[in-house]
């Protein structure tokens, strides 16, 4: 069995007085896509959120690769140093830069060195498919091709952790179909541990390893779906 990469322990998450992650305990094997699934207000993005450290827990903890990462009411490692690559639900690509500037601005900021900025990018696009379109900015590009620049600029910088946040939900069911089958191929090249979020059981399906369901702030259900 793989080493655990990513773990929650006893994590709650409140906003006034509700706790919208509530005392959940997870973990995600290294090259695991687990991924979890609920309705539109069950906690999943905050979980993610957490897992970032955009967040901090106010219990619990959170552990990433054996190294605490954050504890009640404290984050103990920055997000721009745990290394985890995020792609949100509005992609959130800087639209003053280009596609190669959005991806040379993360490894900037996460310490990669100069020297291999080009080779990164170029290999980042090209797995993507959207390699002709580095010089472009996101008002450029059609829906797909900017869900492709926001996965390229998530994994660009090599993180130990992908996280995703519904990030197919706006397109059309074909294009949507087409794409989860493109992240498929990279989460296997890469062998990259990915928590990606949904209320979709198609991309349950077609992602998971294991999918875990989330009921107000809580898991109800895992499922083990490929072995």
């Amino acid at each position: 069995m793989s080493e655990t990469c990513f773990r929650m322990v006893g994590v709650t998450k409140r906003y006034s007085s509700r706790a919208v992650v509530d005392h959940l305990s997870i973990e995600v094997a290294a090259g695991e896509t687990v991924v979890i699934l609920g309705p539109s207000g069950c906690g999943k993005t905050t979980l993610l959120r957490l897992a970032a450290g955009l967040e901090v827990p106010d219990d619990g903890e959170i552990w990433l690769e054996g190294r605490q990462v954050a504890r009640a009411g404290r984050s103990l490692v920055p997000p721009h140093q745990r290394r985890i690559g995020f792609v949100f639900q509005d992609l959130a690509l800087w639209p003053h830069l280009t596609v190669r500037g959005n991806l040379t601005f993360v490894m900037g900021s996460v310490g990669v060195a100069k020297s291999v900025w080009d080779e990164r990018v170029k290999s980042a696009l090209v797995l993507v498919r959207i390699d002709a379109l580095a010089n472009r900015y996101p008002h450029q590009l059609s829906g797909g091709e900017q869900q492709r620049a926001a996965l390229a600029r998530a994994f660009v910088a090599e993180p130990r952790v992908l996280l995703l946040d519904e990030p197919f939900s706006s397109l059309d069911p074909e294009l949507r179909q087409s794409l989860r089958a493109e992240l498929a191929v990279v989460q296997r090249t890469l062998s990259l541990t990915t928590i990606y979020v949904t209320h979709d059981r198609d991309d349950a399906r077609a992602l998971a390893d294991r999918v875990v369901t989330m009921e107000t702030g809580r898991i109800k259900a895992v499922t083990i779906r490929n072995q």
